[in-house]
């Protein structure tokens, strides 16, 4: 019996309890929450951050983490749109966004696995780096990029659907990472990286080389979220993504992704970017103020830490209460048998 209800208690089915809950909380805060054109606008507010929140899965699976993909969203962003007013070709100037994406990934890379750096402290600080190059480079407030039909990127669904390209684009990527993760030698590669490093190490496994090469990916795939951004509002600006990294990691460890490593699925992810797309929506439509927003946010991303690891938190808590007390009664023992 407890075999056959152990997948109802996966955190995945607490996910599709949560997203059931958030459209029911949406269909009461407006009557028009569930309509063709609203899902459209929740699909499309989450579309650049569930891009950027596949490679960050992987890494964290890893036991690291990046704080810098909204960063080099925008440094992307920023780049597409120099080359582009320079009067070079669209698809150029997204070439560039790419490159430059990957550039800042390898970066990362780089100081986190050759010189051993902590992931925390060096994306934390090329959070502030690159969105401080963005602003270096941009010669004014904006630079527009427009040239249609590629700038109706965001404003226009795929025909016949309410389906925004970029959700499509996710949607694609979401196959492939799951495939990856979940089927292939280099999935258990991650997986084992997480669940050991010097085991992963010693079993052959080149750990430093497939720590890079997700950097490398995720700041990839933060430039082409870059360029379906800059599309999507037809400019460029240093500051266009700020703020989203805390959504990306709040969709990854919503998701199911250990903190500490080792364990997570792609169909979480998935489900935490429809549960979070479809939350920010309800909340704005039940006219929630955007400080109260960022509160249930913030909520989220702690409970999705403490929640998972509460039954090594109950152990590790029984093991102190049991040292204390047997401290406490050799201490008792000791003053008797000096009485």
């Amino acid at each position: 019996m407890a075999d056959r209800l152990r997948p109802l208690l996966r955190w995945e089915a607490g996910l599709v309890l949560l997203l059931i809950g958030t459209i029911l909380y949406g269909n009461n805060a407006s009557q028009y929450f569930f309509t063709s054109g609203n899902v459209f606008f929740i699909l499309l507010n989450v579309g650049e951050v569930a891009i950027m929140a596949l490679p960050l899965t992987l890494i964290v699976i890893t036991g690291e983490i990046d704080l810098s993909v909204a960063s080099i969203l925008g440094l992307s962003g920023i780049t597409m749109g120099e080359i582009y007013t320079h009067g070079y070709g669209l698809w150029w100037a997204m070439a560039g966004a790419l490159a430059v994406g990957a550039v800042a990934g390898a970066f990362n890379g780089l100081l986190i696995t050759r010189l051993g750096l902590p992931s925390l402290a060096v994306t934390i600080g090329t959070l502030t780096l690159y969105r401080g190059i963005a602003q270096g480079i941009l010669p004014s407030d904006t630079l527009q990029v427009s040239k249609p039909p590629y700038s109706n990127i965001g404003v226009v669904p795929i025909r016949g659907t309410e389906i925004p390209w970029s959700f499509l684009f996710f949607a694609v990527l979401a196959v492939i990472f799951g495939i990856v993760l979940h089927a292939t030698p280099l999935g258990r590669r991650i997986y084992a990286i997480g669940a050991g490093q010097e085991a992963a190490r010693f079993a052959g496994i080149r750990v430093r080389r497939i720590k890079f090469l997700l950097y490398v990916l995720s700041g990839l795939l933060s430039g082409f979220a870059g360029i379906l951004f800059t599309l999507r509002f037809s400019s460029a600006r240093y500051d266009s993504g700020i703020g989203l990294e805390l959504f990306v990691v709040t969709i990854v460890l919503l998701g199911g992704v250990s903190i500490f490593g080792g364990r997570g699925l792609i169909i979480g992810v998935v489900l935490a970017v429809l549960v979070l797309g479809s939350l920010q929506t309800a909340m704005t439509q039940a006219l929630v103020s955007s400080q109260e927003q960022n509160i249930v946010i913030g909520a989220l991303l702690i409970l999705s830490v403490v929640i998972p690891n509460l039954p090594g938190i109950y152990r590790r808590a029984r093991l102190r209460l049991r040292s204390m007390a047997a401290r406490r009664h050799a201490s008792e023992a000791a003053e008797a048998a000096d009485a």
